[in-house]
């Protein structure tokens, strides 16, 4: 009822008016999550009772961090943020694609700030549960003029109050900013974030994943893979929102600019998901995000080579409802194949 009436606001001030319910405790799902043990698993030394995780962009300033896991996610990733508060491209700039289960967003990384942002990461970290799993999403502000100090400053700020550190560098709407996906930029910047991670002590063993674009083509995906391969890149997350465009889309909004979740992204991201997995022979931890709202949907991207899968649009469509649901029927789903635990199905299908 709750999702149904929220649909009435515009997009912006319908999650506006959520992250306000959830700030105050507002329960929008009553309901004790299941623990499995056949989806836990450990990762890069990080313990993940379960696979799915809330995708970064829904807790922009980690704002309701605790209040997102008691819906039962496996882990929860805040952010973008980046070093100084920005107000993000003009409005409007979120569209809902109703009859696509998708969204089309233009944000350009709105947030408060590593500042702002640095208290409230603290205050959750005061009273955090082992088993409460977040990564930190950074990225850079729009008129910065280098753009590789702004990750090394959101690193240093911000990454010990993370279990895991995402680098986001294919968001579609900060101009230039999928440049450095590019051979050469993509490899100095992570040598340079390595070499950061050396030089502080609580950094040196921390996950750090970077998160690519579902529009690479396959040489500029070889080329990731390489590198990834050679510098000992922690892992990847597979991917982010898209500015292609499928003929299937119906809605009055689908020429809107920005980039496309949702349902229409999944078979896509799940393509190159698999991909990436073939290429990286296994060796290199990876996330899926793109158009997940089903167990169904979570088992074929950890099939195509997923240890861990992400979602947001999913939560704007159905509720936080629908955590409890894929988590059943992922159970359920490797019960029928025979597995005992989640990490056996990773890649089965490639």
């Amino acid at each position: 009822m709750l999702i149904k009436l929220l649909r009435l606001f515009p997009p912006e001030t319908a999650h506006a008016i959520t992250i306000k319910l959830l700030k105050s405790n507002f329960n929008l799902y009553r309901n004790q999550p299941k623990i499995y043990k056949s989806l836990n698993q450990t990762i890069k030394g990080i313990n993940f009772k379960n696979p799915v995780g809330l995708a970064a962009g829904f807790d922009k300033n980690a704002e309701v961090i605790n209040q997102m896991f008691a819906y039962g996610f496996g882990f929860i990733e805040v952010g973008t943020v980046t070093p100084k508060k920005q107000l993000g491209n003009e409005k409007p700039r979120v569209f809902r694609l109703v009859e696509d289960d998708a969204i089309i967003n233009h944000l350009g990384f709105n947030n408060k700030g590593s500042e702002e942002i640095l208290l409230n990461l603290k205050s959750f970290y005061a009273r955090k549960n082992i088993n409460e799993i977040i990564g930190i999403n950074v990225g850079k502000n729009k008129s910065t003029q280098n753009d590789i100090d702004d990750y090394l400053y959101g690193i240093e700020k911000l990454g010990i109050y993370g279990d895991y550190i995402t680098i986001n560098i294919s968001s579609p709407n900060t101009p230039g900013l999928r440049d450095l996906q590019l051979r050469g930029k993509i490899e100095t910047l992570v040598k340079k974030i390595q070499k950061k991670q050396s030089e502080i002590k609580q950094l040196d063993h921390k996950p750090i994943f970077i998160k690519i674009s579902p529009d690479l083509d396959d040489e500029q995906l070889r080329d990731i893979a390489l590198m990834s391969l050679a510098n000992n890149v922690n892992g990847l997350i597979i991917s982010n929102s898209t500015i292609q465009r499928p003929d299937t889309l119906i809605s009055n909004f689908k020429n809107e600019v920005g980039g496309l979740s949702g349902k229409p992204i999944f078979l896509n991201s799940t393509i190159l998901l698999k991909k990436m997995y073939s290429l990286t022979n296994g060796q290199i931890t990876l996330i899926g995000v793109g158009g997940v709202s089903s167990g169904h949907e979570c088992y074929e991207k950890i099939k195509a080579g997923a240890s861990l899968v992400q979602l947001y649009t999913a939560l704007v469509y159905k509720g936080p409802k629908i955590i409890d649901q894929i988590l059943k029927e992922l159970d359920e789903l490797i019960t029928i194949d025979g597995y005992k635990n989640i990490s056996e199905a990773i890649g089965k299908s490639t």
